[in-house]
């Protein structure tokens, strides 16, 4: 349980930035596994990794440092 409840404090920390962010890496992920998949999307696989990098520092800096 401590573990849970350590995790539950860190979200806490979160502003909605934070969440939102977090969603649209969690978009980019889904979107690197659909472009694993040939012929779905015609875009470079490294924009999404770029973005995905991108949305993803502020919620992890958020939630390990804050």
């Amino acid at each position: 349980m401590k573990f849970i409840d350590d995790m539950n404090k860190r979200a806490q920390r979160l502003d909605i930035w934070d969440i939102k962010l977090a969603q649209g890496a969690a978009m980019c992920v889904i979107l690197i596994i659909v472009k694993l998949l040939p012929q779905i999307l015609t875009i470079s696989i490294w924009w999404f990794v770029a973005l995905l990098m991108l949305l993803a520092i502020k919620p992890l800096v958020s939630f390990y440092f804050r």
